[in-house]
């Protein structure tokens, strides 16, 4: 193992104008008032409470969830989405305003346009009733800290108090209903808000304006970025993510780790040497075309469509079994429009290191499904390897797994995880007598997995289009660029490049995601200076916009007279 340089809080560095602590944050806020009426909205997951306080001694507070209608009438209005299932949803089309008493909102609103004292409105959805001249903060909040304070019980729901539900049910909640309805709400209101508020940790709140808020987006949606990557356990996690990305060696395992899923990853501003956190989702709904590009923007709208991700099963163990759903059957059935198709890069791997990929040839599928269904309820152990192909992997291989085929990666692997963004809908088939690691069964979906599985992804199949399609597209002095997939059915092309001298790329209208296979460090540069040189360090994911056009990587640092290699992903147009 190499020593790490593996920087866990990429950020966007710049000067602007950015305050610490509430009683800074305070006196600012006093002096900036508009007349007696402020708003300060929240994103779920917020500690409204920590809010509440902090203004507490300004004069009147209003409280948006009072003017929302009452619960029951709220759960009743969700349950179309939330549905019965323990796991998936539905993607709601509601709106902010379906979630209050037009009645409550029409009195606030008079209530704050008339205020004779200072009077704050603090809650979700406190913009619906902020008059003209009333000064607006916004209180942002990443779904990647949502998510630890749903496993803490200690957030409530867009007009729901959750707490005490499951925590698959509160993401659920979230994941179908109230970002969906957040990220509505806030992108019309991005040109609105006066200053923005990072209260990602407890007690330490900090606050820019709206000026270096644009800054910070802008500079970041023109030079190659990172997000924040996150990591978390898994009852398959191994080891090798606690070396390389220097992690907290005293917990258990490591198994996931999720360095480009905008949607719940992180952005960090610099400003003034302060960091500031918001959510990356920002920067997509805000520069989705120069982001993506026209093309990809005019596809997906304002989705990210690229995921990476690492899934270490080093010293760990096997995944589940598992297949991923149709395009036509998420679009039924939960209201997606494209699928997880997705493909396992193997960024290291054991002596031992396998894949399960595809279904072996002649197998009786009715059998198949019947012995899952026995495992499914307990007492019976599934024979994976008398249905399923078990691969040999080893380093730098590429197993391509478009929707509906049976994957799984085994113990003693580092996977790069290269698929589209929407990142639930995995249908686990067999869990290898497992518990979670809250000590229960995982969900099992033999039911929905079997609507899904293509039968006629056996092992012909298998070895003629999903595993190595390796093929050299260009080679010059120093340089070396593959083709290693995706499959044809998956919208994501995928391009090696092995290099000890500078390689020359171009975005051609597609936001590019990259990883670092090889090499301690690299440097990608703009030829005409556009954006000023950037810094990349072994196995660290980056983002290059569309609207960069050209640029280029080559070995930098400790890796300058050596070999490095990067796998470039982006949508084909």
């Amino acid at each position: 193992m190499r020593k790490s340089n593996y920087d866990k809080f990429p950020s966007t560095k710049f000067e602007g104008n950015i305050l610490q602590g509430w009683d800074a944050i305070m006196a600012q806020l006093k002096g900036a008032i508009k007349g007696n009426a402020m708003c300060i909205d929240l994103y779920t997951g917020v500690y409204e409470n920590e809010i509440i306080e902090a203004f507490s001694g300004w004069g009147k507070i209003i409280n948006t969830r009072d003017l929302m209608k009452p619960e029951e009438e709220i759960r009743k209005m969700t349950e179309p989405f939330m549905t019965d299932d323990v796991l998936f949803g539905y993607i709601t089309n509601l709106k902010m305003v379906d979630f209050f008493s037009e009645e409550k909102l029409r009195a606030a609103s008079n209530e704050l346009a008339t205020a004779t004292v200072p009077t704050v409105v603090i809650g979700i959805g406190a913009c619906l009733v902020a008059p003209a001249n009333a000064l607006k903060v916004y209180v942002d909040m990443a779904r990647w800290e949502i998510q630890q304070r749903f496993r803490r019980h200690e957030v409530m729901a867009l007009g729901v108090d959750n707490r005490e539900d499951a925590v698959s049910i509160q993401y659920k909640r979230g994941l179908f209903i109230d970002w969906r309805v957040l990220d509505k709400y806030k992108d019309k209101l991005f040109t609105s808000i006066d200053w923005w508020l990072d209260t990602h940790i407890a007690g330490e709140p900090k606050m820019i304006d709206s000026s270096t808020f644009f800054q910070g987006i802008e500079k970041t949606s023109k030079t190659p970025f990172r997000v924040v990557p996150f990591f978390d356990p898994a009852p398959w996690g191994g080891q090798w993510m606690k070396e390389v990305c220097d992690l907290d060696r005293s917990k258990t395992n490591f198994g996931w780790c999720f360095d480009c899923v905008p949607e719940e990853n992180s952005l960090l501003f610099e400003v003034n040497g302060v960091r500031f956190e918001l959510p990356s989702v920002d920067l997509v709904l805000l520069k989705s075309r120069p982001l993506l590009g026209e093309p990809v923007e005019a596809r997906f709208g304002k989705d990210f469509p690229i995921r990476f991700d690492f899934l270490d099963t080093m010293g760990g163990g096997n995944l589940s079994l598992q297949v991923h759903p149709t395009t036509q059957f998420i679009r039924e059935n939960f209201g997606m429009y494209y699928t997880q198709d997705e493909s396992y890069y193997l960024l290291d791997a054991g002596e031992d290191a396998v894949v399960y990929l595809g279904l072996k040839e002649g197998i009786d599928k009715d059998a198949m499904i019947d012995d899952l269904r026995k495992a499914q309820k307990g007492g019976f152990v599934f024979d994976t390897e008398k249905y399923v192909n078990k691969i040999k992997a080893k380093k730098h291989d590429h197993f391509l797994i478009p929707g509906g085929t049976v994957h799984c990666s085994g113990a003693e692997s580092m996977v790069l995880e290269i698929s589209s963004t929407p990142n639930i809908f995995t249908f686990k088939l067999w869990d290898w007598q497992r518990l979670g690691l809250d000590g229960k069964p995982r969900p099992i979906n033999v039911e929905r997995g079997k609507d899904v599985i293509d039968w006629g992804r056996d092992t012909q199949y298998v070895y003629q289009h999903l595993r190595n399609q390796f093929e050299t597209l260009a080679e010059g002095d120093g340089w070396q660029e593959e083709r290693t997939g995706l499959h044809r059915n998956e919208f994501i092309e995928t391009r090696r490049h092995t290099f000890s001298k500078s390689v020359h790329h171009t975005t051609n209208g597609s936001v590019n995601v990259f990883n670092l296979l090889e090499g301690d460090e690299a440097i990608i540069e703009s030829p005409t200076q556009a954006f000023e040189p950037f810094v990349v360090h072994y196995a660290e994911t980056f983002i290059i916009p569309a609207c960069v056009g050209e640029y280029t990587i080559r070995p930098y640092g400790a890796s300058e007279g050596k070999t490095c290699v990067t796998i470039k992903a982006y949508v084909r147009c």
